[in-house]
C-alpha cells in the first residue's frame, strides 16, 4: 500500500501555517511536528480536565481515564503490557532514574557495556555508574563508517557483564542496529539490554517483544506527540528494580520509576499518537485489525515511502566530491538521518546558505559527541544533519537537493 501523502500531511497543522509556507523541514530527528490528534487532546485536557486525576468527581475521573487510555493504547501498539509502559519528562531523565533503580541489582566490580554510538541520553548516566563501583566497558564504532559491529560486542562479554546499552539507530550515523540479534546474544549470556530507540521510533513503531530488549526508550515529541520520554521496561525486571518513587508507592509498578509523577495533560495527549496511527490505518486499509497488525502494516508503508525519498538524496550526495556522508552511504539498514561534512566550504557557510533557501536543517553534534570522537570528526561546529519522516514530500526532498547544489 502506497502512503497517501496528502491525507497524511492533512493530519499535521504545521503544514497549513502561513509562517511555515515555503519552508522544508529537515530537522525531524530533533523533534517532529505534532499531529492534530495530540494537539486536540492536549487542548481538551487543559480546557476541561486540568484537575488532580482519579478523584470521584467527573472532571477528575475523566482525567484519570484519559491518562489510563494513553498507557493502554501506546502499549497496544508496542505489543506491551500497559504496566510496562512509562512516561517521564525526557529520555535523558528516564535513563538517570533507571540507572539508580538498577544499580542495587549489581555488585561492585560488575560490568556494563555502553556503546560509543549513542546520543548521550543512553550513555552519560550509565557511565556515571563507574563512579559507584561498576566497570564501564566501551563498545566503539568503526572509525570510518561509524557502525557498531556485533562481533566486536561478542568479545566484550565476560562472566561479569550485567548489561549492554546501545541505540537502535544513531541520531548522527543513521545506521540501524540489529536489535533482535543483539538481544539474543545478550540473553544467552544472562545480560540485560537497554535500547535507545529515540532515533528509530519515528520511522517504525517499535514491537518491543519482537525486538527482545529488556528496556526500550524513545521520545514522544520526536514521534508526532507531546514532549515526553516513553520507556518500556520488561515486567519481571521492573519488579526487581529499587523503588524510585515515594516510599508508600514502592509496590506500585506504575509509579516506581517515575519519581516525580508524570505530566498529566501530556500523558493524556499521548493517546493522540495512537489516534493518528488509527486514522492512517483506517484511511489506507479500511478493515478491522488489532494494533499489532496495524503497526506492522503502517511500518512497512512508512519505510517504503522514506526509502523512496532517501534514494535520490543519497545518489546526489554520492555523486559529489565536495561533501562527505557521515555513516553508511547506501539506503540499506539506514534511517533517513543523513549527516554530512562539506569538504570545500565550512559547515557554517553551507548551513547558512541552506537556511537562506528555506531549508530547516540541523547543525552541531546533537549530543552524539562520542561517535564523532570515535570517528575523529570535529564536534564544534559538528556536522549538518538532514532528517525526515514519512510526512516529508518528494517536492521537499527536491528542494533540499537544489539547496545543497547551491550551498555546496
Amino acid at each position: 500500500m502506497k502512503l497517501d501523502l496528502d491525507f497524511t500531511r492533512s493530519q499535521f497543522p504545521a503544514f497549513s501555517q502561513p509562517g511555515l509556507k515555503g519552508w522544508a523541514f529537515f530537522e525531524n530527528a530533533g523533534g517532529s511536528y505534532p499531529c492534530r490528534q495530540v494537539i486536540d487532546r492536549l487542548t481538551r485536557f487543559y480546557t476541561g480536565n486540568k484537575v488532580q486525576p482519579y478523584y470521584p468527581y467527573p472532571a477528575s475521573t475523566r482525567a484519570g481515564q484519559l491518562m489510563d487510555e494513553a498507557y493502554r493504547r501506546i502499549a497496544e501498539y508496542m505489543g506491551a503490557d500497559p504496566l510496562e509502559v512509562h512516561f517521564g519528562p525526557s529520555t535523558t531523565q528516564n535513563v538517570y532514574v533507571l540507572a539508580n533503580a538498577l544499580r542495587p541489582l549489581w555488585d561492585d566490580g560488575d560490568e556494563i557495556i555502553v556503546s560509543c554510538q549513542d546520543h548521550e541520553a543512553n550513555a552519560g548516566a550509565w557511565r556515571r555508574l563507574g563512579e559507584r563501583g561498576l566497570n564501564i566497558v566501551e563498545w566503539h564504532v568503526d572509525p570510518v563508517t561509524g557502525v557498531l559491529d556485533p562481533e566486536v560486542l561478542s568479545r566484550l562479554f565476560t562472566d561479569k557483564t550485567r548489561m549492554v546499552a546501545y541505540p537502535h539507530c544513531s541520531n548522527v550515523i543513521g545506521h540501524v542496529n540489529p536489535v533482535r540479534k543483539i538481544s539474543e546474544m545478550a540473553r544467552s549470556r544472562g545480560v540485560r539490554t537497554v535500547v535507545d530507540g529515540v532515533g528509530w521510533a519515528p520511522h517504525e513503531i517499535p514491537d518491543v517483544k519482537g525486538l527482545g530488549a529488556d528496556i526500550y526508550m524513545f521520545s514522544a515529541y520526536k514521534t508526532f506527540g507531546p514532549h515526553l520520554g516513553v520507556m518500556y521496561v520488561e515486567r519481571n525486571l521492573l519488579e526487581k528494580m529499587e523503588n524510585q518513587a515515594h516510599f508508600f508507592k514502592k509496590d506500585s509498578l506504575r509509579h516506581k520509576i517515575t519519581p516525580a509523577g508524570p505530566d498529566h495533560a501530556q500523558v493524556a495527549a499521548a493517546a493522540g499518537m495512537a489516534d493518528y496511527f488509527d486514522a492512517l490505518y483506517d484511511h489506507h486499509f479500511r478493515d478491522e485489525a488489532e494494533p499489532p497488525k496495524r503497526r506492522d502494516l503502517l511500518n512497512r508503508m512508512f519505510r517504503d515511502h522514506e526509502k523512496g525519498l532517501l534514494q535520490p538524496l543519497l545518489e546526489f550526495l554520492n555523486g559529489r566530491e565536495d561533501v562527505r556522508i557521515v555513516g553508511p552511504n547506501t539506503p540499506e539498514d539506514r534511517a533517513p538521518i543523513v549527516s554530512i561534512l562539506p569538504l570545500e566550504k565550512t559547515v557554517g557557510q553551507v548551513y547558512e546558505a541552506l537556511t537562506k533557501y528555506q531549508l530547516m536543517t540541523g547543525m552541531g553534534h546533537f549530543y552524539a559527541v562520542r561517535p564523532l570522537k570515535d570517528m575523529k570528526l570535529p564536534t564544534d561546529p559538528g556536522v549538518i544533519r538532514l532528517s525526515f519522516v514519512h510526512y516529508t514530500s518528494p517536492e521537499e526532498v527536491a528542494q533540499l537537493i537544489d539547496g545543497l547544489k547551491r550551498a555546496l
